[in-house]
């Protein structure tokens, strides 16, 4: 998970809204805990908000998209680790985010605070959404991974938290 965000930046997190139809949002302020739950601060997330009105299940997907990653794979012909990893599970209602919270978003954009862009996007958030993962799934390629144990476990820790 956490080479997935590093090397993207965020999470994808998809949706469903009423009439079925899927939604993903790329979000960068989602903090994973050691019990199977996560937060994220819910600020930029329209179309994700009103989906979990009517649908509070979600996938988080997490890819490692770094070049020396691919590289090395590609040029053995094998991962060394799965590429990705999709979390599922239920979002809460917004809530208050406490000052532990607050602290880790501002730990987490602190590089891009001295930015005009890292201000506008970054400066003003106040509000969570918990989400409690039930299962998760690796994202495979079968050809490449045939060396790798064959389970979708996946550990649930963010360093930052």
């Amino acid at each position: 998970m956490d080479r997935g965000r590093k090397a993207t930046g965020h999470f994808a997190i998809a949706s469903v809204d009423s009439d079925g139809v899927p939604n993903i949002t790329p979000v960068g302020t989602v903090f994973l805990r050691e019990d199977r739950t996560a937060f994220y601060f819910d600020q930029y997330t329209s179309a994700l908000a009103r989906n979990l009105d009517t649908n509070p299940r979600v996938c988080l997907m997490a890819v490692d998209r770094g070049t020396l990653f691919w590289f090395r794979s590609l040029l053995v012909g094998r991962f060394a680790a799965a590429p990705g990893v999709r979390l599922y599970g239920t979002a809460g209602t917004l809530r208050p985010a406490t000052d532990l919270e607050l602290a880790q978003v501002r730990r987490r954009v602190r590089p891009m605070r001295f930015l005009r862009g890292g201000r506008l996007l970054w400066s003003n958030f106040s509000h969570v959404r918990d989400i409690t993962f039930t299962s998760s799934r690796l994202v495979r390629y079968p050809m490449m991974m045939a060396h790798l144990p064959q389970t979708d476990s996946v550990p649930f820790h963010d360093p930052e938290v």
